[in-house]
């Protein structure tokens, strides 16, 4: 989803025309777009995908192919379309880390179009032949899945209306299967579907809503599409902030244009891809992609020890009235309880990676994390905690307390994420929970927000996000009931305190 609003347009706007006057220190399309035709189209236009699948992509288009620009698609807000449209589908990377900014123009989205009030238009690019790959960044909630178990989730507002009126979908799967439904129809071969969102085995997730989709609508249909279509996983890795006003400055200036909607974004990328795509694919391994036949071990240890730790520093921070990840680790104790988070609950629970150091990954993630020129916001990778604690944090929780170890961090960051849906804290600042399950949530925290027994015992009950195996373990709801009363009563730093010289 889109990060802010964008800025005005101004008299001299980023686009094609305009593209050979940039100056000298700015990178830029290193092929003529005229030539490049569509082979992929990209489901969710947020910065996440613009700086990454968009500038993985461009460099395949610099490196001489043709056939594979993209047709971005955003399901609501038309803000993102509104700002890119102008601009010919372009937009600026700003590379920031340590004071040094790097600014390049991304040529890789030929056009772009929204799903809500252009459908017609993206079914009927969906549904060329040219079009043999469809990406996905929509975040965990756009999949209409149950988090606990990764099933469609059949009572979904938007899964129920797409079942009604299955020709004008709303839902990622209602399109995709309408989409698929209409290739069929005219003889065309199924696209392969590629997710690139921070879900654990993303295709395999994936797979399951679109086919029970299919199914529901069609069981003919459903068997054709588990059967025909390819489904890889992949592990997306780059630190990507929302865009905000200073970064367009910077933008503008550097550009000497407008640019109504760049994305920043830190140095690092990776980009780990499960290598099944029947109707061909980008040639994204030879500009730096790891292309592999098992993407879990990556995928595993980005998903916990990168956004594991996001999200225990981000409910901590909150809380405790820290803005940014880098003010965070700036602190003298989160650091520590990172540390603690990675060494003692996570990195054990990770499979062997190929040829990858867990324990240096996760070192280089603390430096990651102290860039200053990234300001990834606290409360913004606070949002959709209901959808994220599970494979993030509350997997490897059930793998230790399996082997008998119990773990350590994870019931604190469970409590901070308890406290933080109160949206107050003792010093009278407020924030606001984004999240999906956020009315009932919220609404548990305000008749229990005082007591924190009764509040983890309510939210504990939530079996949409905590399992059995979590619920009903005495011992994880204990520790949790613990940190949770001296979150409410003490704080974060004495709570702090009192864990790290437990």
């Amino acid at each position: 989803m889109p990060d802010t609003k964008p800025t005005s347009a101004a008299e001299k706007r980023l686009g094609n025309a305009r593209l050979a006057k940039l100056p000298a220190s700015v990178g830029r399309p290193a092929y003529d777009r005229t030539k490049v035709t569509p082979g992929i189209v990209h489901l969710g236009l947020g910065a996440f995908a613009r700086a990454h699948l968009g500038v993985y992509t461009d460099d395949v288009l610099a490196a001489g192919a043709s056939d594979w620009g993209i047709v971005g698609v955003n399901f609501r807000s038309p803000d993102v379309i509104d700002a890119l449209k102008p601009q010919d589908g372009l937009y600026t990377l700003l590379c920031r880390e340590n004071g040094d900014d790097r600014l390049r123009v991304i040529g890789a989205f030929l056009d772009v179009l929204n799903a809500g009030t252009e459908l017609a238009a993206v079914l009927k690019v969906m549904t060329k032949p040219e079009i043999r790959i469809v990406t996905i960044t929509v975040t965990e909630k756009g999949y209409c899945h149950d988090p606990a178990t990764g099933r469609l989730n059949e009572a979904h507002p938007m899964v129920t209306a797409d079942l009604v009126d299955p020709m004008h979908p709303r839902s990622l799967p209602g399109l995709i299967v309408e989409a698929l439904r209409l290739r069929r129809a005219a003889g065309v071969p199924p696209f392969t579907v590629l997710s690139c969102d921070n879900l654990p085995q993303n295709g395999r997730i994936t797979k399951a809503v679109v086919t029970r989709f299919a199914a529901l609508r069609d069981a003919d249909l459903g068997h054709y599409i588990a059967d025909s279509v390819a489904f890889p996983s992949s592990m997306v890795d780059r630190i990507t902030p929302a865009t905000k006003e200073p970064d367009r400055a910077t933008v503008i200036a550097g550009l000497r244009l407008t640019d109504a909607w760049p994305v920043v974004a830190e140095p690092f990328h990776q980009w780990v891809i499960e290598d099944r795509f029947p109707s061909g694919r980008p040639a994204w391994d030879k500009v730096g992609a790891i292309l592999t036949n098992d993407v879990h071990p990556f995928e595993t240890m980005k998903l916990r020890c990168l956004n594991g730790a996001h999200s225990t520093l981000a409910y901590l921070s909150v809380l405790a009235g820290i803005e940014t990840v880098a003010d965070a680790m700036a602190d003298p104790q989160l650091p520590k309880i990172i540390r603690h988070l990675w060494d003692d609950d996570l990195i054990p629970t990770v499979p062997p990676v190929p040829g990858t150091d867990v324990a240096a990954y996760t070192h280089d993630l603390a430096a990651r994390f102290r860039n200053p020129g990234i300001r990834h916001l606290t409360l913004q990778i606070s949002s959709d905690g209901s959808q994220k604690l599970g494979p993030r944090l509350l997997a490897p929780a059930i793998e230790r307390i399996a082997i008998g170890r119990a773990p350590r961090v994870v019931p604190l960051t469970v409590a901070a994420w308890m406290a933080f849906l109160r949206q107050r804290d003792g010093s009278g600042r407020t924030w606001t929970v984004a999240d999906p399950m956020a009315a009932r949530l919220t609404a548990i925290a305000a008749e229990h927000g005082d007591d924190p027994v009764a509040l983890a015992d309510a939210l504990f009950a939530v079996s949409e996000i905590f399992p059995a195996a979590i619920s009903g373990n005495a011992p994880f709801r204990k520790v949790t009931t613990q940190h949770l009363r001296s979150l409410l009563v003490r704080g974060v730093p004495a709570t702090l305190t009192a864990f790290l010289f437990h």
